[in-house]
């Protein structure tokens, strides 16, 4: 099990271990979920860290294309 202390002002630090499983860095901030008796930590990401999480291999599109497709697909169905 992992501890932290509180201090006189509510703050605590974060163990090492915790930081690192969140994937938190310095200047990160975190949500937090209170159920009941239980509370959950979650990183919140900001927008610029998704920056090219997402790969495509294929030929660029337009957004009138994209539309295009979406709306073939909705009447096919």
């Amino acid at each position: 099990m992992i501890e932290s202390s509180i201090t006189r002002n509510g703050q605590t630090t974060l163990p090492k271990v915790v930081r690192e499983t969140l994937g938190l860095r310095a200047g990160d901030r975190v949500r937090y979920i209170i159920s009941d008796t239980e509370v959950r930590i979650l990183p919140v990401r900001p927008i610029a860290r998704l920056f090219g999480a997402l790969r495509h291999d294929g030929p660029t599109i337009s957004v009138d294309e994209m539309e295009q497709s979406v709306a073939s697909r909705a009447v096919e169905e």
